[in-house]
């Protein structure tokens, strides 16, 4: 299977919450590389490579554990890979 850039939007109340320490933390059950940060606007980014299904079960995942702070999500498939060594906070 090959990998997948996943670039996700976060919004609702996800700053200020512990929502990126979050997501680092159940980016280590999942075999993915990326990021996350706050923007200006209030939202949270994600960024996130991995095999397809791997993605999958980590963004699933987040959506179950955040739940409570999200009030939308945006997502973006690609097949163009940034090559990120790890899960980092930004």
């Amino acid at each position: 299977m090959s990998k997948i850039h996943l670039t996700v939007y976060f919004s609702g109340r996800v700053q200020g919450v512990g929502f990126r320490y979050q997501a680092r933390e159940i980016a280590k059950g999942f075999d993915v590389t990326g990021y996350v940060r706050n923007l200006s606007d209030g939202r949270v980014l994600l960024e996130a490579e991995g095999k397809e299904n791997e993605a999958d079960a980590f963004l699933a995942d987040i959506n179950d554990k955040l739940n409570a702070y999200i009030r939308n999500i945006e997502t973006t498939r690609s097949s163009e890979l940034q090559g990120f060594s790890d899960f980092s906070i930004r």
